[in-house]
């Protein structure tokens, strides 16, 4: 568990950057936010799908620019921590140790601010897609795993490809409701885990959801995706705002959504 007092620098929680070759410069802002906003913060958080697809530490190329420039980050002293997503379920050690983030399990408790959050990819708040919760329990099954990385990388790309194509085609046939989160799947996570604020991304639809949970107020914050801007939640001596960074520069918006 991790402790944050936010009187002084601000504690940053990003997701669903999915940083692929084919969209150069939402990298490069990343790569640039690094090294100028999140050198600012006390700790930066990452709650799944950093990258498009990860087939693999064996792939893992040290003085790629995201690489470095999360090694850099924890070098100055401000600690990243990294949540594996439903694209990049695989991370592992390798890349730990090459970028020295702390890897976080699924369903990760901390305090800020003096109260408990939990933190999530929001993929298994999605109950009421059957199709990918079975997907999700295969892919993660260390057998699978053990097997899927023991196949050569130009296997393991084409899986990774095909398997992009069919998610999209998923995503496009399947109702949007299946898609979102189930409000009674949010509700028994947070009593099973004790806690009464949640951050989650995954589901790209960023927005403050405050609710009654057994007589408390419960909160659930969720992050935006870096498709067409950066997203990110700054929360600082008790104030909580998602913001947006634009993709010409990394200067934050005007226009906070307060939490």
């Amino acid at each position: 568990m991790h402790i944050h007092d936010t009187n002084h620098r601000p504690v940053l929680f990003i997701s669903d950057l999915h940083l692929d070759p084919s969209r150069p410069a939402v990298t490069r802002l990343f790569v640039q936010f690094l090294a100028q906003n999140a050198r600012q913060a006390q700790a930066l958080y990452i709650l799944g799908d950093l990258f498009e697809a990860w087939i693999g530490d064996d792939t893992l190329n040290a003085e790629d620019p995201v690489i470095a420039g999360l090694r850099a980050l924890n070098a100055a002293g401000v600690p990243v921590y990294v949540m594996r997503g439903n694209r990049d379920f695989l991370l592992g050690e390798g890349f730990s140790q090459a970028t020295g983030a702390l890897l976080l399990d699924d369903l990760s408790r901390i305090t800020l601010d003096g109260v408990q959050v939990l933190l999530l990819h929001g993929d298994t708040l999605c109950a009421d897609d059957i199709e990918y919760q079975r997907f999700r329990a295969m892919v993660r099954d260390p057998h699978w795993q053990a097997e899927f990385l023991a196949k050569p990388r130009a296997q393991r790309l084409a899986y990774a490809t095909q398997a992009r194509r069919e998610s999209t085609e998923h995503n496009r046939r399947t109702d949007a409701a299946r898609l979102d989160v189930n409000p009674h799947s949010v509700q028994q996570t947070l009593r099973e885990q004790g806690a009464r604020h949640m951050i989650h991304g995954h589901t790209h639809r960023p927005g403050v959801h405050r609710f009654e949970l057994d007589g408390e107020p419960a909160q659930r914050i969720v992050l935006g995706d870096w498709y067409e801007q950066g997203s990110l939640l700054l929360c600082e001596s008790g104030r909580w705002q998602l913001r947006q960074l634009t993709l010409d520069c990394c200067g934050s918006t005007d226009a906070p959504q307060n939490c």
